[in-house]
């Protein structure tokens, strides 16, 4: 064992320079990049992230189809370029304003996550005939203009503007222009657990007054019976929304949406019920063909558009249904034989 210990020190002592160069260049290559890095996609069954209570099971099942996302780093950056599947993002197509950073991004793509689970609740239980109830109303800053001057923060939960809660944007903006170009505001919030309270001024762009942030309500609802939604820590964005209504839905009612189908799609829920665009509907189509899906709905206008040119150049042996809100996807898949 010494003489081991005695050579391993040896080694080390020779080749230290290379040693240190290897670490190096370790640490060089996880080195962050203002890329995304898309990998491919796939589809998931989603019944393992939804659990009603006394649910009625599908002979077929519910997938959302995914792109696999990848934050760049150095090492990543270049294997794009040597594998044939990886493909580049720009970061500055996730934000708002050039000042966002990686961590701003994600912070809106979880949220949409949140907000998109809460209307897939809504529209299900709605749409089933159940109980479903508001609990809460948060409202959160999402983006911040360069005109903003004010100690707004992207992540900033809105307590109270002038002792007031407004839940909805409507109101909000309305007393807004209630104020005048030279008065200031009064904002109660919230910022990584910590309550403080500001002073916000306010500008005029085109006879508006604005406060200069984006703003996102995230609502919360007691149901009955009880559903559970549970996503892994690595998965966010609002792409799922139209599955997730789907499978909680499904698993209130007793007739079986799927009919023995294993069904994919892609596609946001929307406070109003209707189904919004995403990104990626090429990948994603692929990831469901790649997974031998047999049905894959997308959102109707240049969702549907893209993925039927796809469809079509790559040859691809699927079935297409559009839809444009929740009850139409319900409608045409009762409709299926």
């Amino acid at each position: 064992m010494k003489k081991i210990t005695t050579r391993i020190i040896e080694a080390i002592k020779e080749e230290y320079r290379f040693i240190i160069f290897l670490i190096l260049l370790y640490c060089i290559l996880q080195i962050p990049v203002n890329y995304y890095i898309v990998t491919g996609g796939g589809t998931s069954d989603v019944s393992s992230r939804i659990q009603v209570n006394k649910a009625h099971k599908g002979k077929g099942s519910f997938n959302i189809s995914f792109v696999t996302e990848l934050q760049g780093t150095i090492s990543s950056y270049v294997l794009s370029y040597i594998i044939p599947t990886w493909e580049r993002e720009d970061a500055n197509l996730y934000k708002y304003e050039e000042t966002e950073s990686i961590e701003d991004i994600e912070f809106r793509s979880n949220l949409d996550l949140k907000a998109a689970n809460a209307n897939a609740t809504y529209w299900a239980y709605t749409l089933a005939n159940k109980s479903v109830q508001e609990t809460k109303n948060e409202l959160y800053v999402i983006t911040k203009t360069k005109d903003n001057k004010n100690d707004l923060q992207i992540g900033d939960r809105i307590i109270r503007l002038d002792g007031q809660f407004y839940d909805n944007i409507k109101d909000f903006r309305s007393y807004i222009q209630t104020k005048t170009e030279t008065d200031t505001v009064e904002i109660e919030l919230e910022r990584k657990g910590k309550e403080k309270t500001i002073q916000a001024s306010l500008y005029k762009e085109k006879d508006v007054l604005l406060l200069g942030v984006g703003l996102k309500y995230v609502k919360e609802y007691k149901s009955n019976p009880n559903v559970n939604i549970k996503f892994k820590k690595t998965e966010s964005g609002p792409s799922g929304g139209l599955i997730t209504t789907l499978e909680i839905y499904n698993q209130l009612t007793k007739k079986d949406l799927t009919k023995g189908y294993k069904i994919a799609g892609t596609g946001t829920i929307e406070e109003n019920g209707t189904i919004g665009q995403i990104g990626g509907v090429e990948h994603k189509l692929l990831g469901a063909v790649s997974d031998k899906t047999d049905i894959f709905l997308v959102p109707s206008g240049q969702n549907y558009k893209d993925a039927l040119k796809y469809k079509k150049d790559k040859k691809l042996k699927i079935k297409l249904i559009k839809v444009s809100t929740i009850e139409d996807a319900i409608q045409k898949l009762e409709e299926l034989s």
